[in-house]
Order: C-alpha cells, then sequence, then structure tokens
C-alpha cells in the first residue's frame, strides 16, 4: 500500500507557509489533500500546532475531527461537513494561522493528519488532551506536513 500522506498546494513540506494562512495576511486555511488513507478508516482528526511555541508545550492552532473517511480534500477557508472543532489555543474554534512573536526566529508547524478507526464521540470545543485521549488506541495511520513562518520585523 502506498503512504498515507498529507499535502498542500499552498506549500511544500518543510518550506516557507505563504503570509496568507498566518495572523499577517488573511488567517485562512490553506487547502490540504489527504491521499492512501488505510483501508479501514472511519473518519480523520486533524491537529495543526507549533511546536516552538515558548511556553514549553505546542501551540494548537487547529483541532478538528470527525472528518468523514472519504474526505480527499479539505478546501482553502472551510470545513467539511459535520466536522467538530476543538478549542485552540487562541480561545477560539476556528483555523488560527501561524503568529510567532514579532522578532523571534521562524518557528515550525506541523499539520497531522490521523486516520481513525472510529467517530470520536467528543463534544465540539473540547482541547486537545480530550481529543488525544479519544484517540488513543485508534489511529491506524499518520501523516504529517510542515512548514515554517517568520514574521517580518516591520
Amino acid at each position: 500500500m502506498e503512504d498515507f500522506i498529507l499535502k498542500s498546494t499552498a506549500f511544500k513540506n518543510g518550506m516557507e507557509i505563504p503570509k496568507k494562512y498566518t495572523c499577517d495576511g488573511e488567517d485562512v486555511n490553506p487547502f490540504l489533500e489527504i491521499k492512501n488513507a488505510p483501508e479501514k478508516t472511519v473518519s480523520f482528526a486533524l491537529i495543526v500546532d507549533d511546536p516552538d511555541a515558548t511556553r514549553g508545550t505546542p501551540w494548537d492552532h487547529w483541532l478538528i475531527w470527525n472528518i468523514p473517511a472519504g474526505t480527499q480534500y479539505i478546501s482553502e477557508d472551510s470545513l467539511p461537513e459535520e466536522v467538530a472543532q476543538g478549542v485552540n489555543s487562541f480561545g477560539r474554534l476556528k483555523y488560527g494561522g501561524p503568529c510567532p512573536p514579532l522578532g523571534a526566529e521562524a518557528h515550525n508547524y506541523r499539520f497531522v493528519i490521523y486516520a481513525l478507526d472510529l467517530v470520536l464521540d467528543l463534544l465540539p470545543g473540547s482541547p486537545r488532551a480530550d481529543l488525544e485521549r479519544h484517540m488513543s488506541g485508534h489511529v491506524l495511520a499518520q501523516a504529517e506536513l510542515n512548514g515554517f513562518y517568520k514574521r517580518a520585523d516591520s
């Protein structure tokens, strides 16, 4: 079987995330493509975070789950129907783009999709810890797309 893949037309893995998808731009989620999910996938969950956050734990930018198994794309600035969103580190139930502190070095951002063997019984607005607890033991595979962003000093 081919590798499970998450990719984007907005940026290539390991490259800079365009300003449009950050707090300095339109702050909308980039187009994402899901490829080669395991056969027994029932749903997907997606966690977008910044592992370089200064408080010692990743800063959560987007938490979504119960993405239907047949989903191949998450369009720019949109969400598949029936998807639940968790509260991110900004305290919001939506995508929050990269926004490292002014003057900081570039931060890395991880878009990690999980293929799950069930639909999660988890209320919208739940935090990451609850999402991870509910996913535990149900991850069939995961795929990661990484990018970086550094804010202009002006």
